[in-house]
């Protein structure tokens, strides 16, 4: 007993479970870079995830408000003029068609009827395809880090176990004791690299998505009032 007692003692205190801060701080400054380059990205990533969220859902309820209103408008000129298109998609596509219509339809005649739908189709397109490219010009962010991550985690981790060897010979001394703590530092690399990589693809996958699915929303408004104007063409 008194034999059993001396080895307690004599044991040090053993962590229960992993603590990353002490991971970090132990770490080789090589590994302490990737881990913190890591970490603003998986923040930056966050960042876009919540503020993309929330603008996809504000653009989603002006559109609709507004199409709604725009279909049940005696004059489309003159809801233009009263809701105007400041951050509305739909009032910009309808605002492009109408834009290229002044400019083709003078004193009440058209010359070429023809050029004048494939000019208006044209303007909304082009339009419907800015909105869209607006949208998504941050998720090229969440493309990437969901690519790269796991590869600087990874150059963290080798870096880490090189470091490891290293101290194998250095020290002259092979066991598991020595090598665990620098493997452990390097391995959490790999883990903050997937901790970015996992939110960013997934959020990458549903967002582009959310803009596909409101690019074609679009679309089928501006056909829909590119058929409205087609008819009024007619009627020059």
């Amino acid at each position: 007993m008194t034999n059993l007692l001396i080895l307690a003692a004599a044991t040090p205190d053993l962590p229960g479970r992993l603590n990353p801060v002490k991971l970090f701080l132990d770490a080789d400054i090589v590994v302490q870079a990737v881990m913190l380059g890591l970490l603003l990205a998986s923040v930056w990533t966050w960042t876009i995830i919540v503020s993309f969220s929330l603008r996809i859902a504000a653009v989603r309820r002006r559109c609709r408000e507004y199409e709604t209103d725009f279909w049940e408008a005696d004059s489309f000129e003159g809801l233009m003029t009263r809701r105007g298109k400041k951050d509305i998609a739909s009032a910009r596509v309808a605002a492009a068609a109408m834009h290229e219509w002044k400019h083709s339809v003078t004193g009440g005649r058209v010359v070429d009827r023809d050029g004048l739908r494939q000019r208006l189709a044209a303007a909304m397109e082009s339009q419907v395809a800015a909105e869209a490219d607006d949208l998504s010009s941050r998720l090229n962010f969440l493309a990437t880090v969901g690519s790269v991550a796991p590869f600087v985690g990874l150059f963290g981790t080798v870096w880490g176990i090189m470091n490891s060897f290293f101290q194998i010979g250095q020290q002259q001394n092979s066991s598991l004791a020595v090598v665990a703590p620098g493997i452990s530092e390097a391995l959490f690399a790999t883990a903050i690299g997937l901790f970015a990589a996992i939110p960013a693809v997934i959020a990458y996958n549903r967002f582009s998505h959310a803009v596909n699915a409101l690019e074609a929303r679009l679309q089928r408004f501006a056909d829909r009032f590119h058929a409205s104007l087609s008819r009024e063409i007619e009627g020059l």
